[in-house]
């Protein structure tokens, strides 16, 4: 049994009485009576434990917390659990993390614990602003349709947000639980200031915002910091490369849908055509990070610290919206000399958070032009919508390998002449440099054809966040209608070169998308873009298989190792690269004869898959068994599910359909999941549409 509160955005009001806007600030005193087994948290610490007999004479326990601080409603919080804790104080904060007996005493929560009080005091020290309250407690729930959420002095996390198996060799669970227990703690660190931000209120997490319109200021703001204090706990971690594969470019391709709301949308607007829980999107999260990261960018990180430090001494217990912040920021830039901007702060700003979507810059290198356009797919041009915006856009450019000073775009079109190139084709430019700025870049095909032609011949010339965002880009033009897939095919010429993975992750989401997987083979290119790939893949193919091989753990430090070398695998052998089919052979064999070996969790679904698919009934049956087992985790369930739906001979796709259907073999919901997973290989295909019609 359990009890765990959510009252953001308007769930307070279901709770206690209350003005529940978040504008209305309040300290509370709060006191529950609950169960003797069981502990009662809430934002502050406990003052006092009674007993109380009610009138069938049982016995219950009162608790009652300190009075909190002035706060919004949404982010009172209590949580009644049996849970156990580890804890540790961190500059006068006592730390607590909570999560269910055996996880607590298999050492789950270890790692939260070891980071939780670092990344508090690394944002105390970049803000200048101090913790006010005496303890935070942050709960795992095994049960959370939230993700996490910042209340004050007790976050509430999912237990995969927060929990780290000492058995878990690879970081990329780590660097995802840093990510998010940061990103509360941006909350906190802001929001900690309630008696300084947020009793400096704003920033819901700084000081709070008005109203809701303005939640991007919030959650956009710690969605920065979220990365910042991730890299701070984990060095290995690469923040350009993380921030840029994680928040900026899955936004981008969210950001052009027609009807996409922007960042800042005016309260009658919402109040009249959204519903809040609309707002907790990617645009406010992502879109609302990347901003600021650009803001960060062109202001430089120490100005912009700065007049964020102001601006959360100056709104102490007030709220704020975001023309405060361009306010204080435009404070900020007036007192010195160093950075000049085109226009105000203000300007600038709203042009990217009070207009939908993002420009498409278009370069010549000829003329040295550059124009701006909003980025839409031209080919739905029966579209009737208007597409006049036009942004004052940032421009990091660097012309043959030197870095430019930064300059911008503040008109829909402008002459620089500084980018007119010569003859040479070793003259060459490069706009946005490590995506420092909110936006794609179309060049003309002469600049095309010298970045391809640079690539070719020294790809390290240009830095691997520009590379991903060159491939990023010219795919996207592609499917936009804006370019050709000639020129987009131009620039992965290369990639036989190229020895970083999340650059390949975009190439191979673009050329081996998933959804057609199923279908690629039918294609009459499809020969062709097996030979063009796999000739590419095989140098990054073969440096990994030899880890795997031979010493895997020496990956365990490689972020994108471990985020996308499985799809890596998993296209090689889709495409029929030998050796890949060969590997997963022998590690399922490997299994097979030992059930307790453990297969080299980087590439488990991979190999599990193409085990099955080569072999016979016996490899399937055994891939039966190992799901059977009591022992196996929703995770290798999952796994298992898929790899059984890999098998080429249509009598085990028929038998394993039919399985599907028992209640005495899978649960209902399994079902679904098990046709699924068999329509998306070549021969499931027509097996499960056969089988759909027959047993509809």
């Amino acid at each position: 049994m359990l009890i765990a509160s959510q009252l953001e955005p308007t769930y307070a009001r279901k709770v206690y009485p209350c003005f529940d806007e978040p504008a209305m600030k309040a300290t509370f005193n709060i006191r529950i009576i609950h169960d003797p087994s069981f502990v009662a948290l809430s934002n502050m610490p406990a003052i006092d434990v009674t007993e109380m007999k009610d009138e069938n004479g049982s016995l219950w326990t009162v608790t009652t917390f300190n009075t909190s601080l002035k706060m919004s409603t949404y982010l009172t919080a209590f949580v009644i659990c049996d849970f156990d804790y580890v804890t540790r104080t961190e500059r006068g904060n006592e730390i607590r993390i909570w999560a269910r007996k055996e996880a607590v005493k298999n050492g789950y929560v270890d790692y939260a614990l070891n980071i939780t009080g670092p990344i508090f005091s690394f944002l105390e020290d970049l803000l200048n602003v101090s913790y006010p309250l005496p303890k935070t407690d942050l709960v795992a729930l095994p049960d959370f349709g939230a993700g996490a959420m910042e209340n004050w002095g007790l976050m509430t996390f999912q237990e995969s947000s927060l929990m780290y198996l000492p058995s878990d060799k690879f970081t990329s669970r780590k660097a995802i639980i840093a990510i998010i227990v940061s990103h509360e703690i941006g909350h906190q660190a802001c929001e900690m200031l309630r008696p300084f931000f947020f009793l400096l209120k704003w920033f819901g997490n700084l000081v709070t915002m008005n109203w809701w319109n303005d939640l991007w200021l919030n959650e956009g703001l710690a969605s920065y910091f979220e990365y910042l204090g991730a890299t701070f706990v984990e060095p290995k971690l690469s923040l350009e490369k993380i921030f840029y594969d994680h928040v900026v470019q899955p936004v981008l391709r969210e950001d052009n849908e027609i009807g996409v709301r922007s960042l800042s949308e005016s309260e009658e607007k919402i109040k009249g055509s959204f519903s809040l829980m609309s707002l907790f999107d990617s645009i406010t999260y992502n879109k609302g990070a990347s901003i600021t990261w650009m803001l960060s960018g062109f202001l430089t990180e120490k100005l912009f610290i700065r007049a964020l430090t102001l601006y959360l001494k100056e709104f102490s217990f007030s709220n704020a919206n975001q023309d405060d912040l361009w306010t204080h920021i435009q404070m900020v830039v007036d007192a010195q000399d160093e950075v000049q901007l085109p226009a105000s702060v203000k300007q600038i700003m709203d042009s990217w958070t009070c207009q939908n979507g993002f420009p498409v810059l278009t370069l010549n290198i000829t003329t040295g032009t550059i124009s701006q356009e909003q980025f839409r797919n031209k080919k739905n041009e029966n579209s009737t919508d208007s597409y006049n915006n036009t942004w004052i856009v940032p421009i990091s450019w660097m012309r043959n390998g030197s870095s430019q000073p930064l300059t911008w775009l503040d008109s829909s079109s402008k002459v620089f002449p500084e980018m007119q190139v010569s003859e040479s084709e070793y003259d060459w430019i490069l706009l946005n440099v490590n995506l420092s700025g909110y936006y794609r870049v179309n060049y003309d095909q002469l600049n095309l054809k010298r970045l391809a032609h640079l690539l070719e011949n020294d790809p390290k010339a240009i830095p691997a966040v520009s590379r991903f965002q060159l491939i990023d880009d010219v795919f996207a033009l592609t499917q936009f209608g804006y370019t050709e897939i000639e020129t987009a095919l131009e620039l992965t010429k290369y990639l036989a070169r190229e020895d970083e993975l999340f650059i390949w992750n975009a190439v191979l989401l673009n050329l081996v998308p998933e959804n057609l997987e199923s279908t690629l083979k039918n294609y009459e290119v499809y020969p062709l873009i097996k030979k063009y790939l796999l000739k590419r893949m095989l140098p990054i193919y073969h440096y990994y298989a030899g880890f795997i091989r031979q010493n895997v753990d020496a990956l365990q430090d490689d972020y994108f190792a471990q985020a996308y070398l499985e799809k890596l695998f998993a296209t090689a052998c889709l495409l029929g690269l030998q050796d890949c089919l060969n590997l997963s052979a022998e590690l399922y064999a490997k299994w097979m004869d030992n059930p307790d070996y453990k297969i080299p969790f980087l590439i488990r679904r991979t190999v599990c898959c193409y085990g099955v698919a080569v072999g016979s009934d016996k490899e399937w049956d055994f891939a039966w068994e190992m799901y059977n087992r009591t022992d196996s985790t929703k995770e290798d369930k999952d796994i298992l599910l898929s790899a059984m739906s890999c098998a080429k001979e249509s009598w085990l796709l028929y038998r394993y359909l039919q399985y599907g259907l028992s209640d005495t073999l899978f649960s209902s919901n399994c079902t679904s999941v098990i046709i699924l997973y068999v329509v998306t290989k070549d021969i499931g295909h027509r097996i499960a549409w056969e089988f759909v019609t027959e047993n509809w």
